[in-house]
């Protein structure tokens, strides 16, 4: 579990590395989950070590949000004073999110479709 944890956390740092030479917009972890997403798929996949970990940390995905509620309610007036545009953020956010996962669903039921119907009959 050490190794797996030690190789997340690199990827992170990468990510944030990149980030910060570069003076990109992009959050460093974001980044670094772009690197380690590459480097799994060319890889072919997770080991079964780093399999676990994630799936370790994904049973206590809920404890990681506390930081982010506790920031939200050290930053309360901040939020109060700027709800508009963190509203039409949030609104935008998820409408492009639905329309994405709408249109790659599409995609992959057109494809699947196409596949199956290629397919010769016995």
């Amino acid at each position: 579990m050490l190794f797996a944890i030690t190789l997340l956390l690199l990827f992170q740092l990468a990510g944030e590395a990149i980030s910060l030479i570069f003076n990109l917009p992009i959050p460093g972890p974001v980044i670094g989950m772009a690197l380690l997403f590459a480097a799994l798929a060319l890889r072919g996949g997770p080991g079964i070590e780093l399999r676990e970990t994630a799936h370790s940390l994904l049973q206590h995905l809920s404890l990681l949000f506390v930081p982010a509620g506790v920031g939200v309610m050290l930053h309360g007036q901040r939020m109060a004073d700027e709800w508009l545009p963190i509203v039409v953020a949030l609104v935008i956010s998820t409408f492009l999110t639905i329309a994405v996962t709408a249109w790659v669903l599409r995609m992959l039921v057109k494809r699947s479709v196409n596949r199956d119907s290629a397919e010769p009959l016995p």
